[in-house]
C-alpha cells in the first residue's frame, strides 16, 4: 500500500463552534493514522504479519522512529518507507458527539514519495511479490508510475484518492487507465467525476477506463460498485443490532479499504470484498482510536 502517514491529534467535542466561538474540548488523544498507514495495519489486522507491505514517507524525527515500531507490532513490511529531512506528516482532528469530524492535515513527508523512489530495489521487489497493489494519496505522477509498473505485472490496482480526487477526470487521466478498482466516498467521486450525482459521475469514469469498477463508499449507508453499466449495492453493517454504537468515524474509510483489499487478496468475490468492507468500517466507527480496525477473529463473529 501507498499513501500518507500522519501522526493524529484528536479533539472531542459536544459541537462544532461557529465562526470567532470557542467550545469547550471534552478530551484530546494523540494516536497514528494517515490513509496509508490506517488502510495497511486495517488490511494486516486480517491476513496475519508479513503479508501486507507500506510504501509512505516519514521525517527523521520522533513520530518517525515511533511509526515504524508501530508498523512492525501490527506485522506490517516497512522496507519500503522513506525517511525524509522534512517532519512526519501530523493531522488535527475535531470530532464531535455525533461522530462527525473535520481534519486539518499537514503532509509533511508524506508529499516526499517520487516516482525515482519506486526504482529503489526493496520497493520493487515488494511490487513484484504482491497481489494487489493499494494506490491511496501519494503525489499523483508517483501514482500513475506505480499503476503502470503494476498493471505491467499483471496486479490488481485499486486507487482510493482522498484530497487528489479534486484532480478530476483530466488530471487523473493516466491514472485511471491502469485502475481495476476506484473506491471513493461520495463527496470524493462528486470531485472525481465532477458531477454530485455518483451514478453520473460514475458513469464519466468509466469512459476513462471500460474495465475499471467503480466503488462509492457511503458511510452508514453502506456503499455501491458499478461495473459494465450495473450498480451493485451493498448495504452497510447494522452497528444497533449488535449493541454497539458510533463514537468516531475517522479512518472507517481506510479500514473499509484495508478488508476490502484484504479479502481481493485472498481471492474473494467482489461483493464478498464490499461486506468485508462495510462491516471493517462500521466496527471501526465504535473505537475512538483512528486506527480501531477489526481482528480477523472480530470481524469473522460479524460477519456470519
Amino acid at each position: 500500500m501507498i499513501g500518507g502517514i500522519n501522526w493524529d491529534t484528536t479533539l472531542f467535542i459536544r459541537r462544532f463552534p461557529q465562526k470567532g466561538e470557542e467550545v469547550v474540548v471534552k478530551r484530546i488523544t494523540r494516536v497514528p493514522g494517515g490513509k496509508g498507514g490506517n488502510a495497511s495495519v486495517a488490511a494486516a489486522r486480517l491476513l496475519g504479519p508479513s503479508q501486507v507491505a507500506i510504501f509512505g514517507g516519514l521525517g527523521k524525527d520522533s513520530i518517525g522512529s515511533q511509526q515504524k515500531e508501530i508498523f512492525e507490532r501490527e506485522g506490517v513490511i516497512t522496507s519500503g518507507l522513506k525517511f525524509c529531512e522534512v517532519e512526519s506528516g501530523q493531522a488535527y482532528v475535531v470530532i464531535d458527539d455525533e461522530g462527525a469530524n473535520i481534519i486539518h492535515t499537514y503532509r509533511g513527508a508524506s508529499a516526499m514519495i517520487t516516482p525515482h523512489d519506486l526504482d529503489d530495489p526493496a520497493r520493487r521487489e515488494l511490487i513484484s511479490d504482491s497481489t494487489v497493489i493499494a494506490i491511496m494519496d501519494p503525489p499523483l505522477e508517483t501514482a500513475v508510475k506505480l499503476a503502470q509498473k503494476a498493471k505491467e505485472l499483471a496486479k490488481v490496482v485499486t486507487w482510493d484518492p482522498g484530497v487528489n480526487s479534486e484532480l478530476g477526470i483530466e488530471k487523473s487521466h493516466a491514472l485511471l487507465e491502469n485502475v481495476d478498482y476506484v473506491v471513493a466516498n461520495e463527496f470524493e467521486i462528486a470531485n472525481l467525476g465532477d458531477s454530485k450525482n455518483p451514478d453520473t459521475a460514475a458513469k464519466r469514469l468509466a469512459e476513462v477506463n471500460k474495465g475499471m469498477k467503480i466503488v462509492v463508499k457511503l458511510g452508514a449507508m453502506g456503499c455501491i460498485m458499478y461495473h459494465d453499466e450495473k450498480r451493485d449495492v451493498s448495504p452497510s453493517f447494522d452497528l444497533s443490532s449488535a449493541g454497539l454504537k458510533v463514537v468516531n468515524t475517522v479512518g472507517c474509510g481506510d479500514a473499509f479499504l484495508g478488508a476490502f483489499v484484504a479479502a481481493l487478496s485472498e481471492g474473494h468475490s467482489d461483493l464478498d470484498a464490499l461486506k468485508w468492507g462495510n462491516c471493517a468500517g462500521g466496527l471501526k466507527a465504535t473505537r475512538f482510536e483512528t486506527r480501531g480496525s477489526p481482528t480477523r477473529e472480530i470481524l469473522f463473529k460479524h460477519l456470519s
